[in-house]
């Protein structure tokens, strides 16, 4: 090769030689193809990493699936009367019946399709109901209806919240009446009786009083009574001895446990006249003493309980031991009656020769450790329970606190 003097040069002379270079070059690839490689390896250990994890993670999940499966086919294996058994459990308290979506039994026919059928078809599970009567009665009737349909011809126990008009109410139970042995009726703000007459298969009734009852419905309500009615609860219900005089002899006739709450002890002799096969008798209320008194004899009543007011009973002078007469009373049950009549009672005892088995002596019953020991001599198998309060005068204390301000 000639140069500008035209001197012949060789291009090696003072270079390297091509492969020297080539391989100088090579060796940075190569290092830079290691390292792509060894990139590469350490994502392949990581994919592969990851894997083995997802992995086991679904072998975790199938196997914690596999319990709940087995219990599953399990429950499907159970016989229909068995799987039946278990729903009775799943029903609400009695106390708590409003249908509900996320309550049993209408809970239990939207679990699958055999649920459903097991608890429709199963009587014992539609029982018991509770029907709000007000403005949107009709739009829940339907459903009141099917309901109903599906005790099969059982007992019913209904309890019915009357906000409105009743004749909706009573014209859909018409056809059910002959299955209703429980019913409590909830007067809140109605306009008219609910007549029970024809309810030949009733025996307990509960009355209860959340409104005030200008035109008296209840009290007409309670005028003529089913022939089978033994048990009648009337706990909010305030009636006198007037009240009482307006309902019929033989609407109460057949009464054997009665619940109710009175307005002046006058009205106690009365319900012991309106009831003679009562056994057993609660009375609530203002414990007003007796002021017309008409000695009676009862001899079927077995268990009396009195629940007063112990401020509005100050000197303890009831009047009504001295005209009841019960010969067979074998349980009595005091509460919140203040002063006891001690001498009047003790007279009482001796006139009925009854076998009193138990007497209590509840919370704010005021008595003496003399009186008691007193019962006890009088009747030796006599069961005394007295409440902790027994001996707390609050009148006596009351005084002494009314003299600590002088």
């Amino acid at each position: 090769m000639r140069n500008n003097n035209g001197q012949t040069s060789d291009s090696n002379i003072n270079s390297p030689p091509v492969s020297a270079t080539i391989g100088e070059v090579q060796k940075p690839l190569d290092a830079i193809t290691m390292c792509e490689e060894s990139g590469l390896e350490n994502v392949r250990n990581g994919v592969s990493y990851r894997q083995r994890q997802l992995v086991e993670e679904k072998a975790n999940i199938v196997q914690s699936n596999a319990s709940p499966r087995q219990f599953s086919s399990s429950i499907w294996r159970l016989p229909t009367e068995i799987l039946s058994e278990i729903f009775l459990y799943c029903l609400p308290v009695p106390d708590d019946v409003l249908p509900s979506p996320i309550r049993a039994p209408v809970l239990l026919t939207g679990i699958c399709r055999r649920w459903r059928e097991v608890a429709v078809n199963f009587p014992s599970l539609w029982c018991t109901l509770q029907l709000v009567a007000d403005d949107d009665w009709y739009r829940r009737a339907r459903f009141y209806d099917s309901w109903l349909k599906r005790s099969g011809g059982l007992p019913l126990s209904l309890t019915l919240e009357c906000l409105s008009d009743l004749s909706g109410p009573r014209s859909l139970l018409q056809e059910y009446i002959p299955q209703i042995s429980s019913l409590r009726i909830e007067f809140f703000d109605c306009n008219g009786p609910f007549m029970m007459e024809d309810f030949h298969a009733l025996e307990e009734l509960t009355i209860n009083k959340y409104g005030f009852d200008r035109k008296q419905y209840i009290n007409r309500s309670l005028l003529k009574l089913p022939v089978n009615l033994r048990r009648l609860n009337m706990p909010d219900m305030l009636l006198n001895r007037r009240q009482l005089n307006s309902f019929s002899d033989s609407a109460w006739a057949r009464l054997t446990h009665l619940e109710i709450n009175i307005q002046g002890l006058d009205a106690f002799p009365r319900i012991l006249y309106l009831c003679p096969e009562l056994s057993s008798v609660t009375v609530l209320g203002i414990f007003d003493p007796i002021q017309t008194p008409e000695p009676i004899t009862h001899t079927n009543l077995q268990s009396l309980r009195l629940y007063g007011d112990a401020f509005h009973n100050q000197d303890g002078d009831l009047g009504l031991f001295q005209v009841i007469t019960l010969p067979n009373l074998r349980v009595v049950d005091t509460r919140q009656m203040g002063k006891w009549p001690h001498e009047e009672f003790k007279e009482f005892l001796m006139r009925s020769k009854c076998p009193l088995e138990s007497l209590t002596f509840g919370s704010a019953v005021w008595t003496t450790d003399e009186q008691r020991a007193e019962y006890a001599t009088l009747l030796p198998s006599l069961e005394l329970t007295v409440d902790s309060d027994s001996s707390f005068d609050i009148y006596e204390f009351l005084q002494l606190e009314d003299l600590g301000d002088l």
